[in-house]
């Protein structure tokens, strides 16, 4: 067999979320959108024509017009263990309660094809002590990371009920909202992101506790040129701009905020 003959031809899709944006995806690859609906994402290597079964990766590209979910992705031994659970719990594979939709990892490794925002990791302790501190509707939770207890922190915003995150972060959205929407913030800073996400989540009275993340995570800009790898149990969440992203191929993804899709705090936190 000719060596020209081993190549196989793959053809993307495109995956029109809600987030994405109507301009970048259809002018890169010359599809017409005259409907303006929203292009997020152009997939490479999902399930290939039959008889090739599918490839052991994802590649994508992203327009991220509207934040991303705060998320993590499991180890492999973690996701093949809690796949099968769920299997026989009987939960159908589209449930939109199931965590667990195949038994893949999805470590990512993305770069950017223009400037691009993400949260990624917890800040190092002294900053993140030094948000809390300055940030005064924050210093409560200065306890809680005493003595750099991230787990500790984390388990305590994301375990509270509704109506205290309600009544904690209603005071700092009503102080930075008019700023943002005055146009005084920028994007290197918790308060544009917080006023956004509130403006583009809160649901009714409800205040979307994922708010606490971004205060609590590294704000990350990116540049065209650098790459940056994400591994299993990394939370993260892309905020804005267009990457091109490769993982493996997995659609298992734990959300912890900043969408309207199922949370699980107990695997979340695990």
């Amino acid at each position: 067999m000719e060596n020209s003959e081993k190549i196989i031809k793959i053809k993307g899709v495109f995956k029109n979320y809600d987030w994405g944006g109507k301009t970048f995806l259809p002018a890169l690859l010359h599809v017409s959108n005259e409907e303006k609906r929203p292009f997020a994402e152009y997939w490479l290597g999902s399930n290939l024509h039959e008889g090739y079964g599918k490839l052991p990766y994802l590649f994508k590209v992203q327009d991220v017009e509207k934040m991303l979910s705060i998320q993590v992705h499991p180890s492999k031994a973690v996701a093949k263990a809690k796949f099968e659970e769920e299997n026989k719990k009987g939960i159908p594979l589209d449930a939109p309660h199931r965590n667990y939709k195949d038994d893949n990892h999805k470590p990512e490794l993305l770069s950017p094809l223009s400037d691009f925002y993400l949260l990624h990791g917890f800040k190092p302790a002294d900053k993140l002590q030094k948000v809390l501190g300055e940030v005064p509707e924050l210093n409560f939770l200065q306890q809680e990371f005493n003595n750099s207890h991230y787990k500790q922190l984390y388990t305590r915003v994301m375990r509270m009920p509704q109506e205290e995150v309600n009544s904690r972060l209603q005071p700092l959205l009503d102080r930075i909202i008019p700023v943002y929407q005055a146009g005084k913030l920028s994007k290197d800073k918790e308060d544009f992101w917080a006023a956004r996400a509130a403006l583009t989540f809160n649901a009714g009275s409800n205040i979307d506790r994922g708010i606490f993340s971004i205060y609590l995570f590294n704000i990350v800009k990116m540049v065209p040129g650098e790459a940056l790898f994400q591994d299993a149990g990394f939370p993260h969440a892309y905020l804005e701009g267009h990457t091109m992203e490769i993982m493996a191929n997995s659609d298992n993804v734990l959300r912890g905020g900043l969408t309207p899709k199922h949370i699980d705090v107990d695997e979340l936190l695990q």
